[in-house]
């Protein structure tokens, strides 16, 4: 996907905070930080996700397209996202995941990022928990890039979750319709399998 806007600051002469798009976070005195970058209208369900996981231990952070229809307009890859929150709560943090939603109209979540350990735990949590999941080997979903916001914490090393719209639809009753959307039991499967690896990684 081509950005419309460079940076943020572009981004924020052109649309408006509170119509456009608007940001959520809690910080937390936590050695993870959970981020949605892209969520609201951008990629559905993904601000849902990173909030059930993040729960009241962990810091959260999601970047929101509120527009009624157009909301791609207000993606800003993970390599220049440099809203100033978001770039906050990731720097606060040891250890950043970000959720992310592919078009993939398969159920595959594709685990990118530098910290090789956790990627790994989280690979076997999902496959265990019944999910298909493999390590990203696609160019521009690897998530190696230091810029990458997922490596934006203190250890330089973060997670990167692209989660397919398949597997997103299957998450959740209404996906693009968020007065109707519930979530389903493989949403509870899927951010317990992860919560449990960050549990266990404190």
């Amino acid at each position: 996907m081509m950005d419309t806007y460079s940076s943020f600051a572009e981004l924020s002469r052109n649309e408006q905070d509170g119509v456009d798009f608007t940001i959520l976070f809690r910080q937390r005195n936590s050695r993870f930080a959970i981020i949605a970058p892209h969520g609201g209208g951008i990629e559905p369900g993904t601000v849902d996700i990173a909030d059930a996981l993040a729960g009241s231990e962990f810091s959260f952070y999601a970047f929101k397209g509120t527009k009624k229809s157009g909301n791609t307009v207000l993606h800003l890859t993970s390599n220049r996202f440099d809203e100033p929150v978001g770039l906050t709560i990731a720097g606060n943090a040891a250890i950043v995941i970000s959720i992310h939603g592919s078009r993939d109209r398969g159920d595959t979540i594709l685990i990118g990022g530098r910290h090789r350990e956790l990627k790994q735990r989280l690979l076997e949590a999902l496959r265990s928990a019944g999910f298909t999941a493999e390590i990203s080997e696609s160019a521009g979903l690897r998530g190696q890039d230091p810029a990458n916001i997922c490596n934006h914490g203190t250890s330089g090393e973060g997670v990167q979750l692209e989660i397919a719209r398949g597997l997103r639809e299957k998450m959740f009753a209404h996906l693009c319709h968020r007065p109707l959307r519930k979530r389903t039991p493989i949403f509870g499967a899927f951010v317990a399998s992860i919560r449990t690896v960050l549990s266990l990684s404190r």
